[in-house]
């Protein structure tokens, strides 16, 4: 529960996932974190594109730890977004309904665009031992980005001190 008078560093945990380009593959690229000790996980990733653009699609996996072992990760579903694909044109964040738990970034060159995923530790597979969380992109053109950032805020700790770069 976020308390009125306190400071949001104090009720957020926030980790840069990936800053600089925009990640190509599916080999781990970004951290995991695990919400474990955590209620909630926003996700946002920040998108300047330049020429060239294809694109990325964007999808969540799921493991039991944050070591990064891809053998034992698998998707995790999530049906809804917020997304501006011109953020420089409007500071308005659309929902957008998520189809089979992935989503590809806007192709347009030259737009910076916004992209935010909520989910909750109860959406993960917590019965087979899944309490981590990353992003995985792929498909986009490295050449084609200005940078690219992805933030994890993670809420509601369960106790003071929770850290969600442990498992």
């Amino acid at each position: 529960m976020l308390t009125l008078n306190a400071r949001l560093d104090e009720q957020v945990s926030q980790i840069v996932a990936a800053a600089g380009l925009l990640l190509t593959s599916t080999l781990g690229d970004t951290t995991y974190v695990s919400l474990k000790n955590f209620r909630k996980l926003q996700i946002v990733i920040s998108i300047a594109d330049g020429t060239g653009v294809t694109g990325s699609t964007i999808t969540l996996k799921q493991s039991t730890n944050v070591a990064n072992s891809l053998s034992n990760e698998k998707a995790l579903g999530f049906t809804r977004m917020l997304s501006n694909v011109d953020y420089v044109a409007s500071k308005v964040m659309n929902e957008t309904a998520v189809v089979a738990n992935t989503f590809t970034t806007q192709t347009t060159n030259s737009k910076d665009s916004l992209y935010i995923i909520e989910i909750d530790a109860e959406d993960l597979d917590l019965a087979n031992g899944f309490d981590c969380v990353r992003v995985d992109c792929t498909g986009h053109a490295a050449s084609a980005s200005r940078g690219c950032v992805v933030l994890y805020n993670l809420f509601g700790a369960r106790y003071s001190g929770a850290n969600p770069l442990i498992d």
